[in-house]
């Protein structure tokens, strides 16, 4: 195997930890400390090839395991998460994420979890087959390894400071993708470690999840309106590579959303559900690939709630069958 990494002004190592799915891999940050030391930013899944990733990295920047002092999450999905316990294991690092996003993980991955079956169920009403809310609660269910051990965490609070490499970043709430998700900003060299938040080339999922916030695309609307007055020189995502021009970014993001919900407007002249609406959006092909059919059905659900809740759709049908069309 061969880790494509790259040294960043200020000593930071940029690692593509290897993921099991179409992103290819998550960006983790290694942040050179004034001590000598490491903090490790979204150390990603855990699998076997992402073992064999890190201890290439290790081995060619000549670093240890011993010099991790700290692990940082952005926030709770498995393939920025899913190594933290592993670490603190073995480093005895502190973890340190959003109290929101903890507790996301809580529901997801612990011992009394019933969120696969919550989605499955909420899938279902919205027209999904059930064998492929059978092959998506299958594919959540197999994450639980990857997220194991579960560390011990300690909260990080938007609006607050975090001192990384020698510096003050500003901890930012950036929901939407992620509720309890954290962007970090640094204002003397106008860095932004923004997490999914913001991302190049692809727009981040923006997903509907049951029992969490009923409006997600617009709450990361308008935490792109705020995120959008940093001035920023270079961001550091989550996946692919660092980049400049972050508002350009933010606003190629916005105008991509606007294009969906008129597309799904005109669509919704006829009823029809959130899974009919997401197949012709994304295609019949994910059918094969619940991990992606996921992504799309609940993103589709998410813009179809930002237009309900603006007067722009109408929900029909039954509780147990859930049709949508446009208001007259």
């Amino acid at each position: 195997m061969t880790v494509e990494t790259k040294v960043w002004d200020g000593g930071w190592i940029q690692a593509k930890i290897p993921l099991p799915f179409s992103l290819k891999w998550v960006n983790s940050y290694l942040i050179s400390e004034e001590d000598g030391t490491y903090t490790v930013i979204d150390p990603g899944l855990h699998t076997d090839e992402a073992l064999a990733a890190w201890e290439e990295v290790f081995l060619n920047h000549a670093l240890t395991m011993e010099q991790i002092k700290r692990i940082v999450l952005t926030h709770q999905h498995p393939d920025h998460y899913g190594l933290a316990g592993y670490f603190q294991e073995r480093t005895g690092a502190p973890v340190y994420i959003s109290e929101r996003s903890h507790g996301y993980t809580r529901r997801l991955w612990g011992e009394s979890s019933t969120y696969a079956d919550e989605l499955r169920a909420h899938f279902a009403i919205h027209g999904m087959p059930d064998e492929l809310t059978l092959d998506i609660k299958n594919n959540l269910d197999g994450f639980v390894r990857q997220v194991s051990p579960q560390p011990e965490v300690t909260y990080l609070k938007a609006g607050g400071t975090i001192r990384l490499g020698g510096t003050q970043w500003q901890m930012i709430d950036a929901p939407g993708h992620a509720f309890g998700q954290l962007c970090f900003y640094e204002p003397d060299k106008e860095l932004m470690l923004c997490g999914d938040q913001v991302l190049p080339h692809i727009t981040p999922n923006i997903a509907f999840n049951p029992g969490e916030e009923e409006d997600p695309l617009g709450c990361f609307l308008s935490s792109l309106d705020e995120l959008s007055g940093y001035k920023v020189k270079l961001a550091f995502p989550g996946h692919r590579e660092p980049f400049a021009e972050f508002a350009n970014r933010i606003q190629e993001i916005k105008q991509h959303h606007t294009r969906r919900l008129d597309k799904l407007w005109e669509m919704l002249r006829v009823p029809n559900s959130a899974f009919e609406v997401c197949e012709h959006l994304f295609g019949g092909h994910l059918r094969t690939n619940p991990h992606n059919l996921r992504f799309a059905m609940s993103e589709t659900i998410a813009h179809l709630h930002y237009l309900e809740k603006r007067g722009k759709l109408i929900r029909t049908g039954t509780p147990d069958t859930v049709m949508f069309r446009t208001a007259e």
